[in-house]
């Protein structure tokens, strides 16, 4: 089965109900349904709940982030993953443990919005778009 890792602005777009809300919500599905194993990064769901906040109540927070929890699973970020995202080609650090956390779980791609961060990435990037005729 493929492994997914689903970066925080697809789960952002969802949330939010911003535009991409469309493929955000087909992509989670995918991986709600088991089609795939989808995973998180555990930092992705600290700065979930932190962003969230700013636009929901707490209880609101909460049950979405259980949601969350209850379809994905999570990939730690343990010292060693933070030290070699340091030596990451790519070049925001947030996305470069994300990569690394992805290699070490030999993740098949990373569903991102942000598609120009993750260009040398050694793991293969879709957009949400592109992740969904994936599965077609």
């Amino acid at each position: 089965m493929k492994k997914v890792v689903i970066d925080i602005n697809v789960i952002m777009d969802l949330a939010l109900k911003r535009e991409g809300f469309k493929a955000a919500e087909k992509a989670v599905d995918y991986c709600a349904r088991k089609k795939v194993e989808g995973y998180v990064c555990s930092h992705e769901i600290t700065t979930l709940a932190y962003l969230l906040e700013r636009n929901f109540g707490k209880k609101r927070v909460k049950y979405f982030l259980q949601e969350i929890l209850d379809i994905f699973e999570v990939l730690p970020s343990t010292g060693q993953t933070l030290r070699s995202a340091l030596d990451s080609p790519i070049n925001d650090y947030e996305d470069a443990v994300i990569e690394v956390s992805a290699l070490e779980a030999e993740i098949d791609s990373i569903v991102t919005r942000n598609l120009k961060d993750f260009k040398n990435s050694r793991v293969r990037s879709l957009s949400p778009e592109e992740f969904i005729v994936k599965q077609l």
